[in-house]
């Protein structure tokens, strides 16, 4: 993924390359007006051969790492652009094969020269960021240019290659020489090394049975990682209900039979309309846990499961509470839709002050969920089915659906949690309150 839209001219970062470094290049765009000719001379190392064989291929395929766990730092950067990460097309005559080497246009610097490895944040004078294209970053960087000085001309103001070259020409804009410390003053400390990774748990020895050995995608290494952690460091703590579903069903099955609506109400709508309203009764609930400190959540998104190709995600609802029916169904179902042929945006994803997992459909009864961190609560929804009840000292047949909240118990204690499920049930059994 990239900032800047262009075509592919040279990739750096051969696919499976694994620990490639924030901001380090991995791949040449070709700049309006360029062609792949622009990198035939190139110079610098060649890139590692790949694992599976040297085939190539970007860094960051589509449906790797669909999480919710991850922004990779051009997601960051579009997103203060107001736009989405930008769609590369790859020419296919005109694309550099790997090998190609080449000297970009105008700028008298083979591409080979300039500084590897990641690039520097670059700061203006008053500490802000600054945007600026990486091949931008790494000339200014070879050419001692401080970035602050230099007037970007690209999109909302970005510093683009042009704009170095011009600084150069013009010999102004050289970044300012560290000055040394004073006689007698000790040097500033140099930044530490940041802590290396924590190695990976050691492989579990094959199985002796006929097996395939299935490589982890992205996503499945993130959704491994991310809800180890939530059983190991989050304290959880579950609480069932079983709800009535009768007057709820009739009243769906009425709304879904008008004519002309341009809806088509489920169980789950229902749901999360009553998961927000009894958020809005209960606002403690509404909290995140924060080490020393508890975030009280301002407003109320709805985080729901929905089961993707190879994992899962949790697009959201934004201001639940404050949405009909009809439009946070039409919502959910266009967030679905798009979450299954992975085209949601971060923000549509990342976020959420409360999940909703919603099994019924399978048939499952109950079931307890893993909290998804850093909320503090997961709302387990299981199938609808006709049970025996006592009404009025009778044996009587209705339609009840067991749920199972998972509480974090460092932000909400069980008589919070009994309270927000006690409305929960509430709402769920008198539907006409969620129209009031």
């Amino acid at each position: 993924e990239a900032v800047d839209e262009g075509t592919i001219g040279k990739i750096v970062v051969p696919e499976g390359t694994e620990g490639v470094a924030v901001n380090q290049v991995i791949a040449l765009l070709l700049e309006e007006g360029e062609d792949a000719a622009a990198l035939k001379d190139a110079g610098g190392a060649k890139p590692a051969p790949a694992p599976d064989g040297g085939k190539m291929a970007t860094a960051g395929a589509p449906g790797e790492g669909a999480s919710p766990s991850t922004t990779p730092p051009a997601e960051d950067r579009a997103k203060e652009y107001g736009q989405g990460p930008a769609t590369l097309p790859v020419k296919g005559e005109g694309a550099a094969k790997e090998g190609q080497q080449g000297r970009a246009k105008g700028d008298g610097a083979a591409v080979g020269d300039l500084p590897g490895g990641p690039l520097p944040e670059a700061k203006g004078s008053d500490g802000k960021r600054l945007f600026a294209s990486p091949l931008a970053k790494r000339l200014a960087q070879m050419e001692g240019i401080d970035l602050a000085a230099v007037q970007g001309t690209g999109p909302h103001g970005r510093i683009v290659k042009a704009d170095v070259l011009k600084a150069k020409e013009a010999g102004g804009a050289k970044a300012k020489p560290q000055a040394a410390p004073e006689a007698g003053k000790p040097a500033a400390e140099a930044p530490q090394p940041a802590a290396a990774p924590i190695a990976p748990a050691a492989s579990i020895a094959p199985p002796q049975a006929p097996h395939e050995e299935i490589k982890l995608s992205n996503m499945r290494k993130t959704i491994a990682k991310r809800l180890a952690e939530a059983k190991r460091e989050i304290p959880h703590f579950y609480l069932t209900v079983d709800v009535e579903l009768d007057e709820l069903l009739a009243m769906r099955k009425q709304f879904n039979a008008r004519d002309g609506a341009d809806y088509k109400l489920s169980v789950n709508d229902f749901v999360i309309k009553a998961v927000a309203a009894a958020m809005k009764r209960k606002p403690d609930v509404n909290a995140m846990w924060g080490g020393d400190k508890v975030y009280q959540l301002k407003e109320i998104d709805v985080a729901v499961a929905v089961a993707i190709e190879g994992g899962l995600i949790t697009p959201i609802i934004r201001r639940a509470d404050q949405k009909g029916l009809a439009t946070l169904s039409n919502e959910m179902k266009d967030l679905a839709k798009r979450a299954r042929d992975g085209k949601l945006k971060p923000e549509e994803y990342q976020g959420g002050g409360f999940s909703v997992s919603n099994l019924g459909m399978y048939g499952i009864r109950e079931f307890s969920a893993v909290i998804n961190p850093p909320q503090s609560c997961i709302l387990a929804v299981g199938a609808g089915e006709q049970r025996a009840v006592v009404k009025n000292g009778a044996v009587a047949v209705a339609t009840v659906m067991s749920c199972t909240l998972s509480v974090d118990h460092r932000v909400v204690d069980g008589a919070l949690g009994a309270e927000w499920l006690a409305e929960f049930k509430k709402l769920i059994e008198d539907p006409l309150a969620l129209l009031l």
